[in-house]
């Protein structure tokens, strides 16, 4: 299986969509974009708002999706979530997530809550 960026960008945030709606989110925003940043998902659980990175990749033979991101990424992460917030003043209880896929040898998936 042989992917391009943009494609594993979507299969991976379409995995994640429909794991959180499994989980209970309701799906506020997908790939939310301020200038060159973004978020993949923005998800609501009663009144907490989840900003979330989606990592994926193909096997583990390079590491862990989750290790990708960085600390600039986070900032440019935390940017994006201020500049949201400041746009839906209802949301202050918010967290952090990062969902990691890994597809083969089956498809796993590691939701990690509040990680920065």
């Amino acid at each position: 299986m042989c992917m391009k960026n943009k494609e594993k960008g979507i299969l991976g945030e379409q995995i994640a969509t429909n794991f959180l709606i499994k989980k209970g989110f309701q799906i506020l925003e997908k790939n939310y974009r301020v200038g060159r940043h973004e978020i993949d998902i923005i998800a609501k659980k009663e009144n907490l708002v989840v900003f979330v990175e989606v990592k994926l990749r193909k096997n583990e033979n390079f590491g862990f999706p989750e290790a990708q991101v960085n600390h600039k990424k986070e900032e440019h992460i935390r940017n994006v979530a201020d500049y949201f917030l400041e746009q839906n003043p209802q949301f202050f209880e918010i967290r952090f997530d990062i969902i990691s896929i890994i597809l083969e040898p089956k498809t796993e998936i590691v939701h990690l809550e509040d990680v920065f």
